[in-house]
């Protein structure tokens, strides 16, 4: 048995898996801050008494966490200090001397405030060449100042982000080491390890982030491995990545810039799981949670990853899963501004004090007041009834903020806050997926999160999307997701040498050492030979372009020019589906190898039950007038999710509530339930 774990910004998941049976069970609890492990402690009890076991039959537990992320967004991480190569300390100012694409036009936007300040980054004397030689030896003494300097001024951890460090390491291992001698009780972060590739900004950016992030992460994965051990006894505890791949917590320690962002990577590979049981290998996959809404895209049954990331603003060279996120969920608060016009998010009510029908003290309106006053929420079977809902606290917070300065009904008022975010997240996907070149038309659409079904047929319905997916377990799905995930490990390392001047065999030696160094750190993760995949692949570009392709090299005992020659082919086709442009005459230059090397974990195996076509009534529990768009108030069927079975089939206008979550089907869609019980949605031609 295993459990995953999900701390989002309202409410912490958990799932466990039953391996034997194939059985699920999921629970919520409330995420509490500031002290997260207490909201995890809590889900975790819940789980164990709901499957009726103890702990001692769980064999590890996955860790999916917004720690990282939310000290980004909030600005409370470490008070961090930066070593460069003298003369190069304003890098992260400087950046690409670009203005960032979100605000092209607008001539007041800015890059985010560098997180380490000017007077805490030291230059040191030294030199490392393009070629990885040394041109001036590292003058030990300019460390030592600036060591002193930086504990002067009580700096928590130190980046070290020294020129073509990532091809010759020696000075940066060995600044490290003087700052583990005069200042042993600092954290210390260095770019040879955390990104060691080229670019400068980039390499710095990532390692100044980890530095950032490294001791808010190793103080909670302590105290929460204390309090698991405390209340448990022994535990596996694994945490969960932004590349899609689980490491250890103490790797997690070490590299914690890599656990930004892991929560929403957990769903992208849900929905990829998802689509194998459904048949569908293209997917846009949408979580709709209390705090946000994170969008993915799932091609050829895998999550798109990418190497070219942002957090918050500041980029990173580590792979990720590509996910947009927008600050739209359920507890997002609507405004009007001072144009009079109506605004929902990104500011949110979060768990504390939530939204107005919480009756926690929260007096704004939120999206999760407005379904509840359009009739779409059960204010008696919220979370299966552990949080009653109050319509009129509710009702309150819109005539109050919205309805009331705008000059109409508290109902209309709350469908001007539905139609308001579904267009804020209709715009977010459109730029995941349009904007790239993909026609969402060949997409469906797989929604999830505890708000994600409320809104996920309409989004369909404004993008010309035909099928919508709502997953069994779909108000956890991102916690099943890191019941999905492998242990991974990424390994790169930089060549920049045009690929017709390299020779195979010098390309394969350096992705066997990388490899090596892979299969051996999966093996102090006690995974045996026959559990282990290894993957290689490139970062490709014509040459003078700026930028790269990722394409995979075939893992061959020899390289010889029929392999390159598939791989510059591999190349030509990927920039020309991405570009619609393509030129085989054109140098190709080799950038960077990377070897993937991956723990493969039990697979997922959910029960599969037989059809049996049933027009619902099993489900059928009541009906109640429910607000649609366009339509106003209408009776609308409502279905208990667990009384449905396989096979079942029935008409919108319907909901179907479940214990941490609800589906809205509008009128003129059908609602299938299909083997896996998950609910398919599908527009009815003709109407």
């Amino acid at each position: 048995m295993r459990i995953g774990v999900d701390v989002g910004g309202t409410f912490t998941d958990i799932v466990l898996c039953d391996d034997r049976t194939g059985s699920l069970y999921y629970t919520k609890a409330s995420t509490t801050y500031p002290n997260l492990w207490d909201g995890v402690l809590t889900g975790i009890d819940k789980i164990l008494g709901q499957a009726g076991i103890g702990f001692d039959q769980v064999d590890y537990v996955v860790h999916g966490t917004t720690i990282g992320t939310n000290a980004l967004i909030e600005k409370k991480g470490a008070r961090t200090g930066l070593i460069t190569t003298g003369g190069f300390v304003d890098v992260l100012e400087i950046g690409r001397v670009q203005r960032p694409k979100e605000g092209l036009y607008n001539f007041w936007v800015d890059t985010p405030a560098p997180l380490v300040p000017r007077y805490l980054r030291q230059g040191v004397v030294e030199r490392v060449g393009a070629q990885g030689e040394v041109v001036l030896e590292l003058a030990e003494d300019s460390v030592r100042r600036a060591v002193a300097c930086l504990k002067e001024q009580e700096v928590e951890s130190i980046a070290v982000c020294l020129l073509f460090s990532f091809l010759n390491p020696a000075h940066e291992r060995r600044v490290g080491e003087i700052i583990q001698e005069l200042f042993p009780e600092c954290y210390v972060s260095l770019s040879s390890e955390i990104a060691p590739e080229f670019r400068e900004f980039e390499r710095t950016s990532t390692t100044v982030v980890n530095a950032y992030l490294q001791p808010i992460m190793k103080r909670y994965i302590n105290r929460l491995t204390r309090e698991l051990r405390g209340r448990y006894g022994e535990v596996d505890l694994r945490i969960m990545q932004a590349s899609g791949g689980t490491i250890t917590a103490e790797a997690a320690e070490r590299l914690a810039i890599n656990t930004v962002n892991s929560g929403p990577a957990g769903g992208a590979l849900a929905a990829a799981f998802v689509g194998t049981l459904t048949g569908k290998n293209k997917l846009i996959s949408v979580d709709m949670g209390g705090t946000s809404f994170d969008i993915g895209m799932v091609e050829d049954g895998r999550p798109k990853t990418t190497s070219e990331a942002k957090f918050e603003g500041y980029p990173v060279k580590i792979p990720v899963i590509d996910i947009d996120t927008l600050g739209a969920g359920g507890g997002s608060i609507a405004w009007i501004d001072s144009g009079g016009v109506l605004n929902v998010g990104p500011e949110s009510a979060r768990a504390i004090p939530g939204p107005a029908c919480y009756g926690r003290g929260g007096t704004k309106p939120t999206v999760t007041d407005a379904n509840l006053v359009l009739n779409r929420l059960n204010p008696e079977y919220f979370l299966g009834g552990e949080i009653f809902l109050e319509r009129e606290k509710a009702c309150r917070a819109i005539e109050e903020h919205v309805a009331g300065p705008l000059g109409i009904s508290v109902e209309e008022g709350a469908a001007g806050i539905i139609r308001i975010v579904n267009a804020n997240m209709a715009k977010g996907i459109g730029v995941n997926s349009v904007e790239k070149g993909y026609d969402v038309r060949e997409f469906s659409l797989v929604a999830f999160g505890g708000a994600g079904a409320l809104h996920a047929a309409e989004l369909a319905a404004d993008m010309g999307i035909g099928t919508v997916i709502v997953p069994a377990v779909s108000g956890n799905l991102s916690a099943m997701g890191l019941l999905v995930s492998d242990a991974r490990h990424d390994f790169v390392q930089t060549l920049t040498q045009r690929l017709s001047g390299v020779k195979g065999e010098e390309i394969a030696a350096v992705l066997r050492n990388l490899e090596q160094k892979g299969m051996a750190q999966l093996g102090e993760e006690n995974f045996a030979g026959e559990n282990m995949e290894i993957l290689w692949s490139a970062d490709l570009r014509y040459e003078g372009q700026s930028y790269e392709l990722n394409v995979p090299v075939d893992r061959v005992d020899s390289l010889g020019p029929e392999e390159l020659n598939r791989l510059a082919r591999r190349f030509h086709e990927l920039h020309d589906k991405l570009y619609a442009y393509s030129s085989e005459a054109e140098n190709l230059q080799l950038v960077n190898l990377r070897v993937t090397a991956i723990g493969k974990t039990p697979e997922l195996r959910p029960v599969r039950e037989a059809l049996n076509p049933g027009d619902g009534s099993r489900g059928l529990k009541q009906s109640r007038p429910v607000y649609y768009p366009g339509i106003g108030f209408v009776e609308a069927n409502i279905y208990e999710r667990d009384r449905l079975q396989p096979g079942d089939s029935f008409p919108g206008p319907a909901i179907v509530e479940e214990k941490i979550s609800s589906t809205v089907i509008p009128p003129g869609y059908s609602c299938l339930v299909d083997e896996y019980r998950n609910l398919i949605i599908t527009l009815r031609r003709g109407e």
